[in-house]
This record gives C-alpha cells, structure tokens and sequence, in this order.
C-alpha cells in the first residue's frame, strides 16, 4: 500500500442553473490573455448537447484516453508510444477552431463615433483571430437550454440511447453539466506528452503543466478525452485548469467554487493507493470501473491507512482534513456521487451526483402526491432525464448504480418532508434504499443545508513544504511573459484586476494589446512593475528608474529608495 492525497471534488447537477458564474470568475482569473481567447478552464455545458468543444465525447474519432489492448494490458488509444512517435510532428487528431468556436468581440468604436444619421450604427462581430467581419455560428454552450436543438443528433452520448429518448417538444430534457480538468489518477494527458511537462504533484495530485517544458506538441490534447487541455496559440503552449492551487495550498477553495451561486460544488481530500491504480484501471469490462475505483480510495479511519499515511510524510491534519471531507462521505459513504465517463480509464477525480428535480415534475403532472416515497420510486424508471442517459454519463452505460443513486435521493425527500412537516419520519423510506435514518439525515444536511466549512475542507499547506511548494510554482504555474501573475494590471494577468474587462474593451484597443510584444509598456504613465514572482536576485527591468527615464511627479514614500537626504 502506498498511500497518496488527492484534492478532489463532486457536482451536484440538482443544484446547477446554469448561470455561467463560475465560468466567468475562472475566465478573468485564469484565461483573459492572449491567445486564451476560446479557452474556457471551467464550461457549463446544457445536456443533450455537443458539449466543449463539439462532439469531445466521441473517442472514436478523438482517440481520447485508455483502451487495453489485446494482452489486456493499458495503452493509450491514440495508439502506442512508436504510433505516437512516429506521428510526434503531427497530431490532427484533434479538435480545430471551428469545433471550439471563432472567439470575437465587437467594434464599439463605430457606436461611439458615428455621426447622426437617419439609420442606427451597428457594430458587427469581429474575429479575435483574423480581426474581421464574421457570422456567429457556434459558442462554449451553443446548446443552452435547447437553443441548439436541431444540432442535438450529433451528440454522442444521445446517439448510443436514441431509441430510449424522444426529442418531441413536449417530452424534451435538458440539465446543466459544469466542467473542469478530471485532475486523473491516471491521466492520460501526462502519459501523451513527449516532452514530460504534464505531470501530478505529489502532495496533492493536481495535474499541472510545466510551462517551461512544454514544446507544444499538442499530444496532450489528443490525449485527454474531456479535451481540458488547451494550446495557446501565441505563446505555443498547453495551458489547462490548475484547479486553483494558489488557492488552495492556503486553503481556500477554487475560484470557480467559491462563486458558485447554487453552491453545488464539494472540495475535500481522498486518500487512495498508488500502487492500486494501474490494476483498477485495467479492469476487463467497463462496468467494473465504478467499483474498482472506490477500491483504491482508502477508508481515513482505518488505523492501518493512518500509519501507512504518516510513514508516507502526510500531515496529520491533512489526515483529519480527509475524515471530514464530504468528497469522501458522497463518493464512498453515501455512494450518491458518480465519475464522469468512468470507462476512459483515466481515474477522474471530479464526480457528479446526478440530477433527480425532474422526476418531481413527472409525478406532480399525475395529480398525485410529489414526494411521497411510492411514487418517487415508481416514478423514477419514468424519469424525464432518462436514467439510460444518465448511465452512458457516468457509469459506462449500466443503469443499476444510476438507479440506485436516483432511489436514494428520492428516499431523502420523502423522509425529510415528513420531518420538516413535523411529523416522525419513516425508518422503513431510508431501510428501503440501504440507510439507517442518522445517515440520511446526515446526507441531507451535506446536500441541502452544509456551511462553507463543511463543503470545503482544505487543509493549507505546511510551513516546511513551503520551499518545495515555491520550487513547483516556479515550474508549473502560468508564469511565461504575459501569464497570471506576469505584469499587466492586476495579480492574475493582463486584463485582470483594475484593468478594462474583456467583454466591454473596444476591438481597436484588443487588438492593439493583443499584437504588442510584451505585456505591459513601461514607458506608460502609471506602469507598474509586479514583484508577485521575484526571487529577490538582480534587478527586474524597470524597478529602479535609469538616467533616461522620465522623472516621477508623484509624492515618494518616506524611506523609499532612490531618495537622498537634502543636504
């Protein structure tokens, strides 16, 4: 047994409303530089769909993720390391800029400086690529709330339960999936990259690009089969979701988690065998891929997996961090949370409990009672979502867990319902789906009413880790010209902070900002310089003024260098 921390999280898709908050915090902290246009680290996408970019889930053409090969041993499906070395100067198998979509803005100028006239100005969408006129034709989530309906047929996982699911207006479904980096036990990203940039850090697991390894052979795109990994095209690297450790090594949550307004998302620490995680990956059908990863997360009670966690270096409070995690309690206690395309065979970290609102609904239009126990229960193999749906989601196409998950959660309305009316609640609702009635009343504060505290146990980081924490950074981070942290107008990059946001920035000062060759000009008036990276040795252009410079008019700081005493 060789123990390991991972920071993990679960989505509770009932939750979801799709307001798109999380994808915009995570864009102006993360991805509003150039060449990160069309780059989305968090997406929100409305199911059925395409999804981002379209048609990602369909590994027959993308060649995503594990697949075993004949000697039932684990290869990636892109094909096998003299395959991928054999083709290392070309990879098309993947996704363009169409299956993205064209990133633009608009010319606001014209609106602003327009003479009067009888006909009011337009301002057309122009390309953030091309910087031309184009026609909008598709988006991150071109499919919400069904606005893409007639694309709907190309979704992947809808084509392999087309004949359980009819798409007549009155019978259509739709539910809110958010989307970041699986952060994998076994990510096939790390496995795909020549050049060794991807790697997992040990101390937590995330899953990290080093930017100064990375050569851009885009082999990682191919081979991620949630197609997270992005390539920026301007400074000719890959770039994904960082699962915001500078957040979390001080222990606060990711930034798309904190803004959550549904408050849907969980972050806590699993701890899990390493050396168990190639055999559970291999497992012969993909059915067997839900249980065999439960397998290799270790139970943080057990006096066994304490000693072998600490004989491994892991903090003790980090081992307490993991016995209140309610990543641990929903995906190995509860058994309510399920992977996302289990049978890619890259171990996600990232589970979802799967929607039930609807069955709700199914009921109410009977005229009967909506949350009595009976009827959730009969009503569930009815379900609007259909469960078969569902299951190619989340658990390789078998139905049994996804029903179960959907019984226990029903199970919890009803019992609740009737302990919120004030009436006893029924032991037998909870015996009935495998509970006692301390466990669901214990699940129902984790997914109802949970503080801040309890959705988000993230043990910070350790004094004496700090040295190797500051190495790690130094390595993975976003840190070229140009990335977070980098200069520009706030602690996150260029466009980030004081400066103008993206969305209402004019198309001539984009431009401008986007073609310039460093990322901050400080010959302007007001430049700064950003000391958030500086390890204290030589001088970082522009800090001290030269004999050239022009003379600062602003009131100096007493004590500040450069002045001298007035003789």
């Amino acid at each position: 047994m060789r123990v390991m921390a991972q920071m993990s999280m679960v989505m509770n898709l009932d939750k979801c409303i799709g307001c798109h908050t999380c994808s915009v915090t995570c864009k102006q902290a993360w991805t509003n530089r150039s060449g990160t246009e069309y780059v989305w680290f968090n997406n929100v996408e409305t199911r059925p769909g395409q999804g981002y970019p379209r048609t990602y889930e369909d590994q027959e053409r993308w060649q995503g993720g594990w697949t075993l090969n004949r000697r039932g041993r684990l290869q990636l499906k892109a094909g096998s390391r003299l395959k991928n070395l054999a083709t290392i100067f070309s990879s098309p198998k993947m996704p363009s800029i169409q299956d993205y979509y064209e990133p633009w803005t608009y010319d606001y100028e014209i609106l602003t400086t327009a003479p009067l006239q009888e006909h009011t100005p337009v301002a057309r969408p122009k390309s953030l690529i091309s910087g031309k006129d184009m026609k909008i034709t598709w988006s991150a989530n071109w499919d919400d709330d069904l606005g893409g309906s007639e694309h709907l047929s190309a979704d992947p996982v809808l084509a392999k339960v087309s004949d359980k699911v009819k798409l007549a207006y009155e019978q259509t479904f739709m539910f809110y999936l958010p989307r970041i980096c699986e952060h994998c036990l076994n990510p096939a990203c790390a496995a795909s990259c020549p050049s060794g940039a991807i790697y997992k850090r040990a101390e937590d697991g995330i899953v990290l690009v080093d930017q100064d390894k990375c050569r851009g052979w885009r082999k990682c795109v191919t081979g991620c089969p949630y197609k997270k990994v992005y390539f920026n095209h301007k400074t000719g690297k890959a770039e994904k979701c960082t699962f915001c450790f500078p957040r979390v090594e001080v222990g606060l949550p990711t930034v798309c988690a904190e803004t959550c307004v549904g408050r849907l998302r969980y972050i806590g620490l699993m701890l899990y065998d390493a050396d168990a995680v190639l055999e559970a990956a291999s497992v012969t059908t993909d059915h067997e891929l839900l249980e065999s990863q439960r397998g290799v997360f270790l139970d943080p009670f057990d006096p066994s997996v304490i000693r072998e966690a600490e004989r491994a270096g892991i903090p003790r409070d980090w081992i307490d961090a993991a016995q209140r995690s309610p990543v641990w309690a929903l995906i190995n206690t509860y058994k309510v949370a399920l992977p996302l395309h289990p049978e890619y065979r890259t171990m996600p970290m990232v589970w979802y409990i799967p929607p039930l609102s609807p069955v709700v609904d199914v009921v109410q239009e009977t005229g009967e009672d909506a949350e009595a126990a009976g009827n959730l229960f009969a009503a569930i193999d009815t379900l609007r979502i259909p469960v078969e749906y569902l299951a190619e989601l989340f658990t390789s196409g078998d139905t049994a867990p996804v029903t179960a998950v959907l019984k226990k959660l029903a199970a919890m309305r009803s019992y609740m319902r009737d302990i919120n009316m004030g009436r006893d609640g029924d032991p037998s609702i909870p015996a009935a789906v495998g509970m006692t009635t301390r466990e669901m009343e214990s699940m129902f504060r984790l997914l109802a009413i949970a503080k801040y505290d309890e959705r988000y146990v993230i043990p910070s980081a350790h004094a004496e880790q700090a040295h190797n924490l500051e190495e790690l950074a130094t390595e993975c981070s976003l840190d070229y010209e140009g990335g977070p942290g980098m200069g520009g107008s706030g602690p996150f990059g260029e466009g980030s902070g004081t400066g103008t946001p993206l969305a209402v920035e004019s198309f001539r000062t984009l431009k401008e900002r986007q073609t310039s060759d460093t990322a901050t000009d400080l010959n302007e008036p007001g430049a700064r310089v950003n000391l958030l990276n500086w390890d204290g040795r030589g001088t970082p252009p522009g800090l001290f003024p030269g004999p050239g410079d022009p003379p600062d008019h602003g009131e100096p700081a007493s004590g500040a260098h450069g002045t001298e005493p007035k003789p």
